[in-house]
Parts: C-alpha cells; sequence; structure tokens
C-alpha cells in the first residue's frame, strides 16, 4: 500500500515515534511524506521515504494530488486540533477529497493505530474491491 504522512509541527514528534514502534509494519510499504515530516521520519528509522515540499510550501497539495490520482491508499496526518492553522482550507480539502475516493484517513494516535493494526491484518484490503486501480 502506498501510505501518506503528514503532520502539524507540534505533531512532529510523536508522527516519529510512531513510526519508530511500527517500523516493522510500515517497512512492507511505499511511504510519502511532506517534507520535514518524511526527513525526520527517515533519518529516525531508516525507511525509504519519497519526500515531497514542506506543507507550507504546497506538499499537502502534492500529497492531495496523488489521492485524486489514486496514488494514496492510506493517509496517516497528525493534527493539532487546538487553535487555528495557518493551512486549514488545505487540510478541509484533503480530507474531503480522502471521503471522495475512499481513502482511510487517521488525524490522531488512536486511529492511526487501530489502522496500522488493521494494515497489518489485511483489514484494509477493501479498497480493491471497492476502487479497483486496474
Amino acid at each position: 500500500m502506498n501510505i501518506a504522512l503528514i503532520t502539524h509541527d507540534s505533531k512532529k514528534e510523536l508522527m516519529v515515534q510512531f513510526c519508530i514502534a511500527y517500523c516493522g509494519i510500515l517497512s512492507r510499504h511505499s511511504i510519502c511524506a511532506t517534507g520535514t515530516t518524511g526527513k525526520l521520519v527517515q533519518e529516525a528509522t531508516g525507511l525509504p521515504i519519497t519526500c515531497f515540499m514542506a506543507g507550507s510550501q504546497g506538499g499537502d497539495q502534492q500529497i492531495a494530488s496523488r489521492i485524486s490520482c489514486n496514488e494514496i491508499d492510506l493517509l496517516l496526518y497528525f493534527r493539532n486540533p487546538i487553535g487555528a492553522q495557518a493551512n486549514e482550507p488545505d487540510e478541509a480539502s484533503l480530507l474531503r477529497l480522502c471521503d471522495v475516493y475512499n481513502i482511510p484517513y487517521a488525524t490522531n494516535i488512536a486511529s492511526a493505530e487501530a489502522m496500522i493494526h488493521a494494515l497489518e491484518n489485511g483489514d484494509l484490503d477493501w479498497r480493491d474491491i471497492v476502487n479497483p486501480k486496474h
């Protein structure tokens, strides 16, 4: 599966720790991320990660375009729900695209852990039935 990672600045360390904890599962999949997030996770885990631009420079939009082209299977987006974010309109658009294209997404550690366990158990394979790529 193709997994995309995005985090708000205050959640970057949480994403790094999450990826360290689940490195074994993540290593069996293709991972892409916005710039800083990808770099931090790659340095901490050694996982090969395709890094796009920083979110504020268009990285969110690069991931959104891949979602709309059916090139992302799962989005892990650790966001800070407290306080306004500079890129909130882009965030709403990104999550709306996930809903349109039936892309499962997690916006917090609890839902991310549930999804990573479902991924490990093969429970996210339903996308091939609902949204075939061929």
